[in-house]
């Protein structure tokens, strides 16, 4: 069954000269989770973050951290992420042979498992771990960069997951990550998602705008 909506703003976009600050700022305005994008190089075009800097801004908020792991291979670095401060670590279909392994792993020291598809990944080669899983992260733009436009193509991914998440009666978060604003988070909230990754809508505007950014995605103005 479809949740209240979640605000996972996207530390992606944030001034990384401040980005103690920043966090502070967003969970004062009002986000549910911090979403970390960890990036490599490899797996995706992209270099951002270690574990050092997930420790480093865990003194900074309470909130749940959110941290998506888009690198290749995974499993040599969860358990690094979990002693960090992840309270949710998710992690890429198309990233390692033996993704049951990997969600295993997560579970086994403690935290929740995610798993996140590419906008070219079919949803059914997630059907199998949905007995494990606590999260599904749709990407409704290829990862990489924040910034870009929103697959439509995306919201019938979400539809289908919707329906397999609710046919499991299992208590899964349903996320979206990619090109989310106001107009956006309000069709995939329709679709049936329910935790929303926002970067540059979130952080638009400096700090006086962070709480009524997160309203407006959240719908509630």
């Amino acid at each position: 069954m479809q949740k209240p909506v979640r605000i996972a703003p996207s530390i992606l976009s944030a001034d990384f000269a401040t980005l103690g600050e920043e966090v502070r700022a967003i969970t004062r305005a009002g986000a549910d989770f911090i979403h970390i994008d960890v990036m490599d190089g490899h797996f995706v075009p992209n270099i951002t973050i270690g574990p050092d800097v997930v420790k480093s801004l865990r003194k900074t908020s309470k909130k749940i951290f959110d941290v998506h792991l888009m690198i290749s291979p995974v499993d040599p670095y969860i358990v690094s992420f979990a002693e960090a401060g992840a309270d949710i670590i998710t992690v890429h279909q198309e990233a390692g042979p033996n993704l049951h392994r990997t969600l295993q792993l997560i579970k086994s020291i403690g935290k929740k498992a995610g798993v996140s598809i590419n906008p070219a990944t079919p949803v059914s080669t997630i059907f199998e771990v949905l007995d494990i899983v606590d999260l599904v992260l749709v990407m409704s733009v290829n990862p990489g960069f924040g910034g870009q436009k929103f697959i439509p193509r995306s919201i019938t991914k979400i539809k289908a997951l919707r329906e397999a998440i609710d046919t499991t009666g299992r208590n899964i978060d349903l996320e979206v990550d990619g090109g989310i604003d106001p107009v956006t988070a309000k069709n995939v909230i329709k679709a049936g998602a329910d935790v929303l990754v926002a970067g540059s809508a979130t952080f638009k505007g400096g700090k006086r705008r962070y709480a009524a950014n997160i309203r407006r995605l959240r719908g509630t103005r």
